[in-house]
């Protein structure tokens, strides 16, 4: 017939690439939310979000970070576009250390388990981070002066089932002293009660990313130089002191300051995380029944 289309309509005209695939819809991110990554297959439980990114735990406990949005994801086989939901007054909240807050609930007796963590400035962000972790499984964290100190409080601690100690120290690498007072620990037959474990740095300042501070990398000192001064000194803090001038109020206002711009884990070198958490793990590791 004249005038009429004999095909009907294009068949090209609309999203002839979906064919008939089910649209992608939005849904807003929750945790808990299983989510699997369709590009690599990567498959997690969403445990936080923000910046935009979406954060997920596989079932080995390890964690990515993806963009919030469609990215080829799939909740129950249906493909979703993620969102940032609304805030509400109501919503959990994790803590410092990406754990999730429990409700408020009264202080827990403290395990006979001790954390044990060398240096004033390491027990402070120590608490800030895990801080609410460690209050909540009733574990108490002892400031230790130094290194010299952990055989007298091995000996006096008597770890054993029950007692495990935990120790936290700087500049744990081969052939230092730290390295071999903690070789005579375990030696001393303790080693299945207590774990001595730290980080690689000279000072627990440079566990903190050096971008969250302003800088792109800690500065070298020499080895003749206070470390805290000698890197205050390269910084340029306070503005106007050579290193001779520099002295522990100036590192006090320092520290106070880094301290202050560290809000969660993520602001830590991922390393010395991976290890305050393990010490948290061992030293409960007796009081699992207890702890629920």
């Amino acid at each position: 017939m004249a005038g009429q289309d004999r095909y009907g309509a294009d068949v090209l005209s609309g999203d002839w690439r979906r064919g008939n695939r089910p649209r992608t819809v939005d849904l807003p991110l929750e945790l808990g939310l299983i989510i699997e990554v369709g590009p690599d297959g990567y498959c997690g439980e969403v445990v936080g979000w923000e910046n935009g990114l979406v954060v997920l735990e596989d079932r080995a406990g390890r964690r990515r970070t993806f963009p919030v949005g469609e990215y080829g994801y799939l909740v129950e086989g249906r493909p979703v576009a993620l969102r940032i939901p609304p805030r509400r007054g109501s919503t959990r909240r994790r803590t410092a250390s990406g754990s999730l807050a429990g409700p408020r609930e009264d202080a827990r007796t403290a395990l006979g388990s001790r954390i044990y963590v060398e240096g004033r400035h390491d027990a402070e962000l120590v608490e800030k981070i895990w801080g609410a972790d460690l209050r909540h499984v009733g574990v108490v964290v002892e400031y230790m002066g130094g290194m010299d100190d952990l055989l007298g409080i091995v000996a006096e601690f008597r770890p054993g089932p029950g007692r495990r100690l935990g120790v936290l120290i700087d500049h744990l690498v081969a052939d230092t002293k730290e390295s071999r007072i903690a070789a005579q620990v375990r030696r001393a037959g303790r080693g299945d009660h207590v774990m001595i474990t730290g980080h690689r740095f000279i000072d627990i300042w440079q566990t903190i990313d050096p971008h969250l501070l302003g800088f792109s990398a800690w500065p070298q000192v020499p080895l003749d130089q206070d470390w805290k001064r000698g890197t205050l000194a390269r910084l340029g803090i306070p503005r106007g002191k050579r290193y001779e001038q520099i002295d522990q109020a100036d590192v006090g206002r320092a520290w106070r300051a880094m301290l202050a711009r560290v809000r969660t884990y993520k602001d830590l070198d991922i390393d010395f995380v991976r290890e305050v958490e393990r010490l948290i793990d061992f030293v409960t590791q007796d009081h699992l029944d207890e702890l629920g």
